[in-house]
């Protein structure tokens, strides 16, 4: 079973955009880079909350949501995670790959939640 979950993570970074760093051998997982709110002051780059959520990942992938996540906040930079591609896009203007969708589970605190990679998906504003 397990070996299956981790084929699903190389099939992932196969299909990661071009800002992600792909992973590259069986088992091989990321770690949350930074968690925080959807909004930041422009100037003093102080998180907004209740903004929504918002999480990067070491290989460059990012999950946004406009509301709170808890199980995003319960989550600590550092934590592995399996990443796994749900859906993708249809009918994208050329060049606009947003609108990915992530189920995530953090292997430390085994919550999940399931995200896109932007605010908008392709197309949209």
């Amino acid at each position: 079973m397990l070996r299956g979950a981790f084929a699903t993570v190389v099939v992932l970074a196969l299909t990661l955009s071009a800002q992600a760093a792909p992973l590259l051998r069986v088992g091989e997982c990321t770690r949350i880079k930074d968690v925080g709110h959807r909004l930041e002051d422009g100037v003093t780059h102080v998180q907004m909350p209740d903004s929504g959520s918002a999480v990067t990942f070491a290989n460059g992938l990012y999950q946004v949501s406009y509301d709170e996540m808890a199980a995003i906040h319960r989550a600590h930079r550092g934590d592995p995670v399996l990443i796994c591609l749900v859906s993708l896009p249809t009918d994208c203007p050329k060049g606009d790959d947003r609108g990915k969708i992530y189920k995530t589970t953090d292997l430390r605190t085994h919550r999940s939640w399931t995200l896109p990679d932007a605010e908008h998906s392709c197309g949209g504003a």
